[in-house]
C-alpha cells in the first residue's frame, strides 16, 4: 500500500505552527475523548522536565512512553489516520488508547471498548468493536489489564458476552505499547 506524504494528505490533516508542520488530531474522534487524550498528552508532558532534571532515566522513560502513547491514540503519530489501516495498525491505536486512557483515569476507574472503538473509529466505530474487544482481550494475556463482566473478570474473548468494562491489571505498564 503506498504510503502518503504530507503533499497529498487530505486538507487538515496537518497544520502549521511556528513554521513546523505537524499532523493534526484525528477529527473523527468523539470531542469528549479528543479532550481527555489532550489533557492525558500535557500531563505527560509534563512529566518529562522532572525526570530530565532529576536525571532519572526510568522516569523519563515512562514519561516518554506515555507522551507516545497519547500521541498515537490521538492520531499525531503511528499509522496516518485518514489512510486505510489494517488490523495490526488499527491495533496498535487501540493498544495506545487503552494505555492512555486507563493512564489518565483513576487507578479504580474502568473503560469501555467502545470508547476505544470511537477514538479509533469514529461514526464507524462499531466496526471497529470486534477488534477493541480483541486487543483488550490481548492485553489482557499480558497481564497488563482484566476485561471484565458485571464486575468479575472474562477470561476469554469466547466467553465474552454482554458490557465488558477493562481495567488496569496489577502489571499495568509503565511503558508504552511496543
Amino acid at each position: 500500500m503506498p504510503r502518503s506524504s504530507p503533499d497529498d494528505a487530505p486538507e487538515g490533516a496537518y497544520f502549521l505552527h511556528a513554521g513546523r508542520r505537524w499532523r493534526a488530531t484525528d477529527p473523527r474522534m468523539p470531542d469528549a475523548f479528543a479532550k481527555e487524550l489532550t489533557k492525558e498528552l500535557m500531563d505527560a508532558r509534563r512529566a518529562v522536565k522532572p525526570a530530565l532534571a532529576a536525571e532519572d532515566a526510568a522516569a523519563e522513560e515512562r514519561a516518554r512512553a506515555r507522551v507516545q502513547d497519547a500521541k498515537v491514540a490521538l492520531g499525531e503519530r503511528g499509522p496516518k489516520w485518514w489512510e486505510e489501516l489494517s488490523e495490526d495498525q488499527l491495533a496498535e491505536r487501540m493498544c495506545a488508547t487503552i494505555h492512555a486512557l486507563l493512564r489518565h483515569r483513576a487507578p479504580e476507574s474502568t473503560i469501555c471498548p467502545s470508547d476505544v472503538a470511537r477514538v479509533v473509529g469514529g461514526e464507524g466505530w462499531r466496526d471497529q468493536m470486534d477488534l477493541a474487544r480483541a486487543t483488550a482481550f490481548a492485553l489482557q494475556d499480558a497481564d497488563e489489564v482484566e476485561v471484565r463482566h458485571a464486575g468479575e473478570r472474562v477470561d476469554r474473548l469466547a466467553d465474552a458476552h454482554g458490557p465488558l468494562r477493562i481495567a488496569r491489571a496489577a502489571a499495568f505498564p509503565d511503558l508504552g505499547c511496543d
